[in-house]
């Protein structure tokens, strides 16, 4: 996989337009920017470029948005932020739209050294298309604006996307900084990994751990399950979990995933007691929640599970204790409420606590970790793709890395 490095000794940079695939699917609250970790870490990939004289050419998706232009995701706000995290007399330049007129003059105005960050990638169909025409259209266009590429989202990586996976054929390409260390950390999660190595999963749905869980029970010591999906463990083991979140159908294959663990010994680490509520908190107003504790044997019918227990937290963070490396995905509980914080507040500081390589998986994970006030420079590494770390961790083919490795 070439890098950055390798672009410019080979005379794609310098005086060059440079399109930059970042991933600055950042969360909104209106127009605000509620976590920006993900504009932040793409600032040395383009700054770098810039430096050398690139005319850089910045693009991204935002959300969900249906193949058309839709206000509630524009890249606008993101790029007044990225203008100030660049900082200096940097200003990043705005197209407002992705392939037309807009985004010709902008990128046609553009200087040596300057930024341009053009609007959602998702304001057009061909972005995520799965027919491979429509999809191979867009990115001719998207082509039509660069001499060269850099993939540096690695948020998306595992999409089949066009910007992600269709246009680094079409242009000199090469792997930014940022999907550079993140592939770097990940292989210490999946080649040589210093043991004990204890993984801790949590969210709110099994089905969306499955297939890691199954790869880790190859590769991990120790597995720690919390969040929601953990009622459906709890479940298989013959726990009534009242009305916390549960997968019925995903009973039988949890009930062997614990199996297999025993028989090959790896340690499945669930929690011994929760703390839950009659209803689910307001997050808006974080108004008290009245929580109510309960061992894991004795969860009351009408409690709604939302956060590992006291005694679970001690239990999680004395398995954590011994840990060479430790991968952590997912929150414990409900963390955005006060109330139901505390489980994912545990976790997050027996990684601080320990002395093992330690990475943070992306997605609510890594935005707890700086809603709940951590230093990020306290882990090992926080990754910007939760999905995607997932998915390498499953063994998967990232269609964005395969891209960019051909």
């Amino acid at each position: 996989m070439k890098t950055i490095d390798d672009l410019i000794a080979e005379g794609h940079v310098a005086g060059k337009r440079v399109f930059v695939r970042a991933d600055l699917n950042v969360p909104l609250d209106g127009e605000r920017i509620t976590d920006d970790g993900r504009i932040r870490a793409a600032v040395p990939t383009i700054t770098k470029l810039a430096d050398a004289g690139a005319k850089v050419i910045v693009a991204s998706h935002l959300g969900r948005p249906k193949g058309e232009p839709d206000p509630k995701f524009s890249l606008a706000p993101v790029a007044a932020r990225l203008g100030e995290l660049l900082g200096g007399d940097r200003q990043v330049a705005f197209a407002a739209d992705t392939v037309g007129d807009s985004a010709r003059a902008t990128v046609r105005d553009l200087a040596d050294g300057q930024i341009a960050l053009l609007e959602n990638l998702r304001f057009n169909a061909g972005e995520t298309s799965k027919d491979d025409a429509e999809r191979g259209a867009f990115a001719d266009r998207l082509a039509e604006l660069a001499d060269s590429y850099v993939g540096d989202g690695f948020g998306a990586v595992h999409r089949k996307h066009a910007s992600v996976y269709d246009l680094p054929g079409r242009l000199p390409h090469a792997a930014g900084g940022l999907i550079a260390t993140e592939v770097g950390v990940l292989k210490k999660l999946t080649e040589d990994v210093a043991r004990p190595y204890a993984v801790v999963l949590g969210g709110s749905k099994v089905s969306d751990k499955l297939g890691v869980i199954d790869h880790l029970l190859e590769k991990a010591d120790r597995i720690l399950v919390g969040g929601g999906m953990v009622f459906t463990f709890l479940k298989a083991q013959g726990y009534e979990v009242g009305k916390s979140l549960l997968q019925e159908d995903q009973i039988p294959v949890v009930t062997e995933y614990l199996q297999r663990a025993e028989a090959k010994g790896v340690e499945f680490v669930l929690p011994v007691d929760i703390i839950g509520a009659t209803e689910f908190p307001d997050l808006k107003t974080k108004a008290p929640a009245s929580p109510v504790t309960a061992p894991v044997d004795a969860i009351p019918a009408d409690v709604l599970g939302l956060d590992i227990g006291p005694e679970s937290r001690k239990l999680f963070a004395a398995k954590l204790a011994d840990a060479a490396t430790i991968f952590w995905n997912g929150p414990m509980g409900v963390f955005e409420h006060p109330d139901f914080a505390d489980g994912t507040r545990a976790v997050a500081q027996a990684l601080v606590d320990s002395s093992a390589f330690s990475v943070v998986g992306g997605g609510d994970s890594a935005a707890a970790v700086r809603i709940l006030g951590f230093d990020e420079n306290a882990f090992g590494h926080i990754s910007t793709g939760g999905g995607a770390s997932l998915e390498y961790l499953e063994g998967k083919t990232l269609p964005g890395l395969a891209a960019l490795e051909g």
